[in-house]
């Protein structure tokens, strides 16, 4: 009894590699979730054209499709919220941001009293295709923090300012941790350091520290990882942080419109290969096992293997020169996979490419045995082929994810 219970512990420990083989992860996207990449995430079209180029193999294809994705989307505005305490200057901070006066037609009205009752949108040329949203404070309505998170509906928003003064509140911490489990982009800006100036003894370096470290602590206490801080005055929208302010956000604005958006779609590219690589394991499982190809055992023949699935993936010297002529970036002719790297992208296929293995398996598939190990070799056999289409495919992630970077544009210059 002994030796049957080793044999089902070895065909046990077979299944679960193979099952971990037709299963391949999908790399997570981990940028900061905006509205604009949501949008590409719900996008039916976005994943289906992605999808077919990468079924294809198809480089050339997928590179078009995604600066078209791309370029679409960089005709829609970029939502920014500004949200806090109701009296912390809102309204007047955008103003300031948007370098008006108050007096001015189009500005956000301001006062003592609270003025801003429902989400009101304004622009800037100094930001164009961006639309900025003035959002009732925390204190307009008699809503917990809870509910004005579901009315506000943050999810709309590819940016979020929070706007405090005079202190940094318990309703500044639960708008910035909110923001940090959403994965929303966010800044604290301080808008009234004129004030804390004059009536502060402390020379300004100490008390932008003190505010700042304040600021920093309360965050610490929940958890929530530091984001851009800055302290501005409202009347003096060209001092202070306010030029950082600027810059910062131009920044973001590029990464929204396009880094992120790039991300999100190699996360979509990157899925539709691990679908594209779980077929051909499917298909490879379910071939008849008396096929030639089931019979690969010899490096020559594991060599045209290796080729056909390059092929099947785009990845091979030929798509690649092609790839490389056609949009001028020479490197990515060489990134082909060469078979004698092949052993060394995975322990397991370095194993199973190594001469006494394949030695092995030859002594068990002479005629002296009948075919008594023909299931063990065909087993193995078929999990050599289903290594390299994982290393394969993995390698196709990163070609694509390069090629991407290096062949799609922003266009739209902030």
């Amino acid at each position: 009894m002994m030796w049957l219970n080793e044999i089902w512990k070895a065909v046990t420990l077979f299944i679960n590699m193979a099952k971990s083989l037709i299963s391949p992860s999908s790399k997570s996207i981990t940028v900061n979730e905006s509205f604009c990449t949501n949008q590409i995430l719900r996008s039916q079209d976005v994943n289906k054209k992605i999808g077919e180029a990468v079924k294809e193999g198809n480089l050339l294809k997928l590179i078009c499709v995604v600066n078209n994705i791309i370029k679409s989307m960089s005709r829609h505005p970029i939502r920014i919220a500004v949200t806090g305490d109701s009296g912390n200057g809102m309204s007047s901070f955008i103003n300031a941001l948007r370098e008006i006066g108050h007096e001015e037609e189009d500005s956000a009205p301001t006062g003592v009293v609270r003025t801003t009752q429902k989400p009101a949108l304004y622009s800037s040329s100094k930001f164009p295709n961006v639309d900025l949203w003035d959002l009732p404070g925390t204190g307009v309505t008699s809503l917990s923090m809870e509910n004005y998170l579901e009315e506000m509906d943050f999810s709309k928003y590819d940016l979020i300012i929070i706007i405090a003064s005079e202190q940094f509140s318990s309703n500044h911490v639960k708008l910035a941790k909110a923001m940090q489990s959403m994965r929303r982009r966010f800044y604290v800006v301080w808008t009234k350091l004129d004030r804390d100036l004059d009536t502060s003894a402390l020379p300004e370096p100490q008390l932008r520290v003190n505010i700042q470290k304040n600021i920093q602590e309360n965050l610490q206490k929940e958890g929530v990882e530091e984001p851009p801080i800055f302290l501005v005055s409202n009347f003096s929208p060209y001092f202070h942080d306010f030029p950082n302010l600027r810059d910062k956000l131009r920044i973001d604005l590029s990464n929204i419109r396009y880094t992120d958006s790039l991300e999100t779609l190699s996360g979509i590219c990157d899925r539709s290969i691990n679908e594209k690589a779980l077929s051909l394991k499917n298909s490879m499982l379910t071939r008849p096992q008396e096929t030639a190809e089931s019979r690969m055992c010899d490096i020559a023949d594991l060599q045209e293997n290796f080729e056909n699935y390059q092929k099947l993936f785009g990845v091979d010297d030929g798509s690649l020169q092609q790839v490389a002529q056609r949009t001028g970036t020479l490197q990515i002719g060489c990134m082909a996979m060469k078979f004698q790297e092949l052993h060394t992208k995975d322990w397991r296929l370095r194993l199973m490419m190594s001469f006494p293995v394949c030695t092995f398996l030859r002594c068990l598939e002479i005629s002296w045995w009948y075919g008594l190990w023909n299931f063990f070799t065909r087993g193995l056999r078929l999990w050599r082929q289903l290594l390299i289409i994982e290393v394969l495919a993995h390698n196709a992630k990163t070609v694509s994810r390069s090629v991407l970077q290096d062949n799609t544009h922003l266009t739209e210059v902030l």
